[in-house]
């Protein structure tokens, strides 16, 4: 049975001009802020660090960079080796209403350059964002244009890279920061396996797994009747919903750090139920099946079993070392 037995610290680049919400989509992912919330954010000075455990034996290394002028600067001379080296991932926030889009994209192309030099075997992600300030009927057509144009300017990237339209104010952001944690996570094939052997378990039509402090979707795995459902972003939306609920919770409760959603949550409607349930310390399940209460109720006692086989990989257990999140701050 697959084991992560050690802690694995993946360093992650969030880099873009300033003002184009790099701050403000962490603060909503991984500091449980309201979109409404972020507007009292200032300026990042510098280099904002933040280890964010994620999925027990997973630390996120998160660096949200300063994007004035001056910084990026420095980024690019003398701290080059320091910032570039050892890069899991590069996520390079674009703002859509830029009048300086060129200029962005040769900043851009430096950092990719540099990151090249010193990590060239990371991930980049592009995020177009403040898409809500686009006319709704342009928006694909403005992304496609601003992603032909970011992967031109990609270098030895351009293959690999991968572009997202992202708002704080809609689900999309949760559907780029999933592919974006889904690419740091090892042992996604191990997680695939088991969530297909609880699919066969339940004769659920789908499951998803999320990550418990972000709420972010983890891992899915769909039957051919699941393949049918009209709404590809419901996974997203999901994680959109929770997260708003988990905000309001803490502001009623005083809780900061954000209570936990709950323990077990279950509806039954006439063309489907849903349960969603913690499966580890670190992680949920959310399994959509057919209507009918035994189905549930037999879906419930597999997911109790298969706990004991989930807890098993220390990716998602972290039994051995504590959960949360430890941030600070400062410049290099």
């Amino acid at each position: 049975m697959a084991t992560l037995n050690k802690m694995e610290k993946k360093k992650v680049l969030l880099m873009g001009k300033s003002g184009s919400g790099k701050s403000s989509m962490r603060n909503i992912i991984f500091s449980n802020y309201r979109a409404k919330d972020v507007r009292r954010l200032g300026a990042t000075i510098d280099v904002e660090h933040s280890n964010i455990k994620f999925l027990g034996n997973l630390t996120l290394n998160l660096w949200d960079c300063g994007g004035q002028d001056a910084f990026t600067g420095t980024y690019l001379t003398t701290q080059k080796s320091h910032v570039f080296s050892n890069v899991g991932v590069l996520i390079y926030v674009f703002d859509v209403e830029s009048r300086s889009f060129d200029r962005d994209l040769a900043t851009y192309t430096s950092i990719t350059n540099a990151l090249a030099e010193f990590s060239p075997s990371a991930d980049v992600f592009a995020l177009v964002h403040k898409i809500d300030l686009v006319n709704p009927e342009f928006r694909v057509k403005v992304v496609a244009n601003r992603e032909a144009a970011i992967q031109e300017a990609s270098g030895p990237f351009a293959k690999s890279l991968k572009v997202f339209g992202t708002s704080i104010w809609d689900q999309s952001l949760y559907k780029a920061w999933g592919s974006i944690v889904n690419s740091l996570i090892p042992n996604l094939d191990v997680m695939e396996r088991y969530l297909w052997g609880l699919m066969g378990e339940t004769k659920a039509e789908e499951i998803t797994l999320f990550e418990k402090a972000t709420f972010l979707a983890v891992m899915k795995v769909t039957s051919e009747i699941g393949k049918k459902n009209p709404y590809p972003d419901r996974d997203e939306k999901m994680s959109n919903i929770i997260k708003t609920f988990k905000a309001s919770l803490a502001k009623f409760t005083g809780d900061t750090a954000g209570p936990d959603f709950c323990e077990k949550f279950c509806i039954s409607a006439p063309k489907f139920a849903l349960i969603i349930e913690e499966l580890t310390k670190n992680t949920y399940v959310m399994v959509v099946l057919p209507p009918g209460e035994a189905e549930a109720n037999c879906a419930r006692l597999n997911i109790g079993i298969a706990r004991k086989r989930f807890a098993s990989m220390d990716v998602l257990s972290g039994q051995e070392h504590d959960e949360g999140q430890d941030e600070g701050s400062g410049g290099n």
